[in-house]
């Protein structure tokens, strides 16, 4: 049984989500210990046993030590199995636990299941520390599709921290192989658009966060559209979620309101985003490079790209990746600096 330490790097959930995807797909049992070790609320959390069930339930694994605040586990699974599937983060405690992290455990293995599935996923769509809906529709499932996985991805519902109840859902259609590639340049900006979304909130609020965005992007000669949307949620909630289309790669950016958070400050964080990545060269966002690189190491041949940051969060992975598998993945730059990705499998 492979030994992973949940501890090593960034230390958090990612080591766990990476671990089980991987495990489901090449068949292999793994044991994780030191699960957050360092983090405030250390062990499992809603969200991440919630991705140990589902990894389960897809697998049909066996798995010991899946319960809230476990700092370890073993995973056995057998063979991903497509089919129909809904998740609830919050059925037991009540979480607004990431639908996006949930979605992003088991996307994977079922590419490589035998048949199609349908999955639901209930918690929070749009709330800190993870992607959000508009991020995995509008910028992750773009580039995968470009990697030959083509996905529909639908919102049901917004889910907000702390409420959550938001849904999303999506139908995975298994692949024959994923497709290698190169982005090593941008290309030209060619447009910049993007939503400010408000729940049960004044309008003005969502007026207030289009109208700094707008003018903070004038001011670095950027034209945008932005459209305020009233969005359906069981809770409170703003956004600003902005996304820039180059001429090789789409890249994103967002923002989330939060009590005593004005709304100039959400659109300015989403804007600032954007300007970090302009000012370097790399390709992929440095959320994106960390999201798409277990994806080019199951795929033949040589993958790379370039990323405006290199973060720990990519070098987790890295780490992770080649724990389980046998891919040579070379990683130029410092952390914290743009750099390039280059994924090597025979």
């Amino acid at each position: 049984m492979l030994s992973i330490d949940g501890s090593y790097g960034e230390g958090g959930g990612q080591i766990l989500r990476t671990s089980l995807a991987l495990s489901c797909i090449l068949g292999r049992p793994f044991e994780i210990i030191n699960i957050r070790r360092a983090r405030k609320k250390p062990g499992l959390q809603p969200q991440h046993l919630m991705a140990v069930k589902a990894a389960a339930a897809i697998s049909n694994a066996s798995c010991n030590g899946a319960t809230l605040s476990s700092t370890a586990i073993q995973f056995r699974p057998t063979a991903v199995n497509g089919g129909d599937y809904s998740f609830d983060v919050s059925e037991k405690t009540g979480s607004a636990g990431s639908t996006s992290l949930i979605f992003q455990t088991i996307l994977l293995p079922l590419l490589f299941a035998q048949r199609s599935s349908r999955i639901s996923v209930t918690g929070g769509t749009h709330v800190p520390w993870s992607p959000t809906f508009h991020y995995l529709q509008f910028v992750f499932l773009p580039i995968l599709s470009q990697l030959g996985v083509n996905i529909d991805l639908e919102l049901g519902k917004w889910g907000w921290y702390p409420v959550g109840k938001g849904t999303i859902r999506t139908r995975v259609n298994p692949v024959e192989e994923i497709k290698p590639i190169s982005m090593v340049e941008r290309g030209v900006l060619a447009r910049v658009n993007g939503i400010s979304a408000i729940s049960n909130l004044p309008r003005d609020i969502g007026v207030r966060q289009r109208n700094k965005t707008i003018n903070a992007l004038e001011q670095r000669g950027i034209s945008s559209d932005i459209e305020i949307m009233s969005a359906q949620s069981s809770g409170k909630g703003t956004l600003v979620f902005l996304r820039a289309e180059f001429g090789n790669v789409i890249a994103g950016f967002d923002a989330l309101g939060a009590i005593g958070k004005r709304a100039e400050e959400v659109a300015d964080e989403a804007c600032q985003g954007l300007f970090d990545y302009l000012d370097t060269a790399g390709a992929l966002d440095p959320h994106l490079a960390d999201q798409i690189i277990p994806y080019l190491a199951l795929a033949r041949g040589t993958s790379e790209f370039t990323t405006s940051r290199i973060t720990l969060h990519l070098l987790t992975n890295v780490w992770v990746i080649q724990r389980f598998m046998d891919v040579d993945i070379q990683v130029e730059g410092k952390e914290g600096e743009e750099g390039k990705v280059m994924v090597i499998k025979p």
